[in-house]
């Protein structure tokens, strides 16, 4: 298997005047390129300072994160935000949607981001969304769709340029059951046909066992 991330006792430390809350500690774990994996664990445990970590939201106290063979915990700022542009999709649970853009404009805006010119391909962004039935809501904007239907068109804003990887936290948190496990049934068929790699925050034991593997947490350390 080849690893697409990786990383080498990650440490993160929050600073409050003298007080010090360690969030991350020593945690080092490898993905490997196709992976739908699952990270759990009680809110607190440093699960989602561990996926901003990944996604280069944030930088790392000490430690390496490498993804696709960059090292980005040691990177400028400019260097790190373009890292995430090229190489990394994010799906959260508030769905950050752009409310005057149909479901076709968030993916051409995405599109426009990560390429600069705005060329993006009509007919990728059609089979996206067919791929994710929303083939006839294209022209639709976030407020004429479903909650259900408004993560799926995040889903394919996520998935639209090809990353590496998509980090996904907490996806079905805003979702009733029916809806969640339709997103769900979504994200494991990116996987399963595009080998799409997937890192998903939940701490839903429902969702993660849509995953081929599950990572635990606790206390910031990877537990299981």
């Amino acid at each position: 298997m080849e690893p697409i991330l990786q990383t080498v006792d990650l440490n993160k430390i929050y600073k409050v005047g003298k007080v010090e809350t360690h969030a991350l500690r020593g945690v080092t774990m490898t993905v490997n390129k196709g992976e739908f994996v699952a990270i759990m664990g009680q809110s607190g445990c440093g699960k989602s300072t561990l996926l901003h970590l990944l996604g280069g939201l944030l930088s790392p106290t000490s430690g390496k994160i490498l993804i696709d063979n960059e090292d980005i915990s040691k990177v400028s700022d400019a260097k790190r935000t373009d890292i995430r542009r090229r190489k990394i999709g994010f799906v959260f649970q508030r769905f950050n949607l752009f409310p005057t853009l149909t479901a076709d404009g968030n993916l051409r805006l995405a599109e426009r981001i990560h390429v600069g010119n705005g060329k993006g391909s009509a007919e990728k962004r059609h089979e996206i969304l067919s791929l994710l039935k929303l083939e006839n809501k294209m022209n639709n904007k976030p407020l004429e769709l479903s909650g259900g239907e408004q993560q799926r068109v995040a889903l394919a804003r996520a998935v639209i340029n090809s990353p590496a990887i998509i980090l996904a936290d907490e996806p079905t948190g805003n979702l009733d059951t029916e809806n969640s496990e339709i997103v769900l049934d979504m994200f494991q068929e990116l996987n399963e046909r595009y080998g799409q790699t997937i890192i998903m925050i939940t701490h839903n034991p429902e969702a993660a066992r849509h995953c081929g593997r599950v990572i635990n947490m606790l206390d910031g350390r990877i537990v299981d």
